[in-house]
């Protein structure tokens, strides 16, 4: 396997505009559904107590995850 040697800044320019979209994108969930905090949303989901978000609450845990993974991605440059 090669390694190539990129600028952290070149990274940076990569990451943080789809780290932007997905923020916006759980954002536009948690708000259509009314709510502030994920972890709220995700329980109340799953509990039944909102109906019909099954399929944004997936979405949403899904976008939570990708943006872990590109916070620990950029983290690991610093």
């Amino acid at each position: 396997m090669t390694s190539n040697v990129v600028e952290k800044e070149i990274l940076a320019d990569r990451v943080n505009p789809k780290l932007k979209v997905l923020q916006d994108e759980i954002q536009s969930i948690l708000q259509k559904w009314h709510y502030d905090d994920i972890l709220l949303f995700l329980t109340d989901a799953k509990t039944g107590i909102i109906e019909d978000a099954e399929d944004d609450a997936i979405c949403l845990k899904n976008l939570v995850e990708k943006r872990e993974k590109y916070y620990n991605l950029r983290s690991q440059w610093s």
